[in-house]
């Protein structure tokens, strides 16, 4: 499968036409932006890491019965994934207080939550992606109740696969961002599942083995990358 006309091209990956209408190929990117893109910069293998990862991680939950977009891999840092309408809302699951909820709320960063906070944001670059509610996704049309009610059970049971998956491999999931989009009638997951869209602390340490390491400036970012991955996926390099 070649690429065609080039669609979209987000912060993260890049979007791709195909001669197949009903699929899209989705190319990753090594740029980095964090803090609504006042900084930016590049992590050398992101491209290559977000996409391995993000398709065996489609891969578990489909063995799970959750649908993904996801096809196949094509290259090292593409992959083939249906064409869908993107739901413009962004879901967060949380299982540990950390990032803007922990300074929201006053909460110090690891408290474990008693059960699993989802929280939605509307996709806008404009609005600096401000937090929404599920009325609010009904008036604005941007689902109905049922997709919202779908969107939100999918994303529990996505949560419960995930946190025990990476338990296996000695990964606390923090919290994780999500995107949904409807495909012939269903709505089904999108968009990736990589360091860039979780937050992963070493079970062990507490060391944080994701996107905060750019964001606050920790260093041994790409090293980071590659250990998610290389835990994830079995491979090495």
């Amino acid at each position: 499968m070649t690429k065609g006309t080039l669609l979209y091209e987000g912060k993260a990956k890049r979007v791709y036409e195909t001669k197949d209408k009903d699929c899209f190929i989705v190319s990753y990117k090594t740029d980095a932006t964090a803090f609504d893109g006042k900084k930016k910069g590049s992590i050398e293998g992101k491209d290559r890491v977000n996409n391995l990862m993000s398709a065996r991680l489609f891969e578990v939950l489909e063995e799970k019965g959750i649908e993904t977009h996801f096809v196949k891999v094509l290259e090292e840092h593409e992959m083939v994934v249906k064409r869908l309408e993107i739901i413009p809302v962004e879901v967060i699951v949380r299982n540990v207080a950390a990032g803007g909820m922990a300074k929201k709320l006053g909460l110090k960063e690891g408290t474990p939550l008693g059960k699993p906070v989802v929280e939605y944001c509307l996709k806008s670059d404009e609005l600096s992606d401000p937090m929404i509610n599920e009325d609010h996704i009904e008036v604005l049309e941007l689902a109905d109740k049922e997709e919202i009610q779908t969107i939100r059970k999918m994303a529990l049971k996505i949560n419960q696969v995930l946190k025990a998956f990476f338990l296996e491999r000695e990964l606390n999931l923090v919290d994780f961002k999500l995107e949904f989009g409807r495909y012939q009638g269903r709505v089904i997951l999108g968009d990736e599942i990589s360091p860039d869209t979780c937050r992963l602390w070493d079970l062990k340490s507490g060391e944080r083995l994701d996107k905060d390491r750019f964001r606050r400036d920790l260093g041994a970012v790409e090293e980071s990358y590659l250990e998610v991955l290389k835990r994830v996926t079995g491979m090495i390099n």
